[in-house]
């Protein structure tokens, strides 16, 4: 019985032995790695100004609320296609929904009480001042929203410029640091290098339908964006 029972360990711990992967054996900790990070920012001047145009219409007939819809967005495209012009004035038309409405009664269901519908004329471009004329001249919608941004073409006009300029302070910190900690100099282990998307979409700016007067241009300032180049990674000194 008892050479059953050591002839059954031996065998099970054959088993996990076979089936145990093998010691890695561990090399020794890195010595004199340092770790570390340096960026460079500027501002831009924000190049591209988008307006969105908007217009509300109710009534107890859908097609009339369409049809309604659709004269006061027709007439406002007319009036910006004659100042359009590509990458310094373009227009598209934005979102247009129609959709019930409906009355809650004290008891009983509700039931359908009219429609709503809103079209959205979108004008987007580098020639601010043109954009902010035209919205003097569009009567039949109210401006909805503003929102000025930084188009990848001028970022990448400085993305250059801040980069060279992020890896020269991490090129001159890594060598100052190393110096301080005894080394002679450092090599580049591993890096990274990264810049902002300050291009891509930003909050827009509401305005009350009644913020702008029929024929009161539109006031435009820009403002600044900033652009940002980080190189972090490390590097072994020697």
């Amino acid at each position: 019985m008892n050479y059953c029972r050591c002839a059954l360990a031996a065998a099970l711990s054959g088993v996990a032995a076979l089936g145990s992967p093998p010691a890695v054996a561990e090399g020794p900790a890195p010595v004199g790695v340092l770790s570390l990070a340096a960026s460079t920012s500027v501002e831009v001047t924000k190049d591209l100004l988008a307006v969105t145009f908007s217009t509300t219409r109710e009534g107890a007939d859908a097609n009339a609320v369409q049809a309604q819809l659709k004269a006061a967005l027709d007439t406002a495209l007319a009036e910006a296609k004659k100042v359009a012009r590509p990458g310094q004035l373009d227009v598209q038309t934005g979102n247009f929904s129609l959709y019930p409405r409906y009355a809650t009664p004290v008891s009983g269901k509700p039931s359908l009480n009219g429609w709503t519908g809103t079209a959205e004329l979108v004008v987007e471009g580098h020639d601010m001042a043109a954009i902010g004329q035209l919205s003097g001249r569009i009567t039949t919608m109210t401006i909805g929203r503003v929102a000025y941004r930084l188009s990848r073409e001028a970022s990448a006009k400085v993305e250059d410029e801040i980069v060279a300029e992020a890896i020269a302070r991490y090129r001159a910190k890594a060598a100052d640091y190393s110096k301080r900690f005894g080394y002679d100099g450092y090599v580049v282990r591993e890096v990274n290098v990264s810049t902002s998307e300050p291009g891509g979409p930003m909050p827009m700016q509401r305005m009350a339908p009644a913020a702008m007067s029929a024929g009161s241009a539109l006031s435009v300032e820009p403002g600044k964006a900033v652009v940002t180049a980080t190189v972090n990674g490390s590097v072994q000194m020697q």
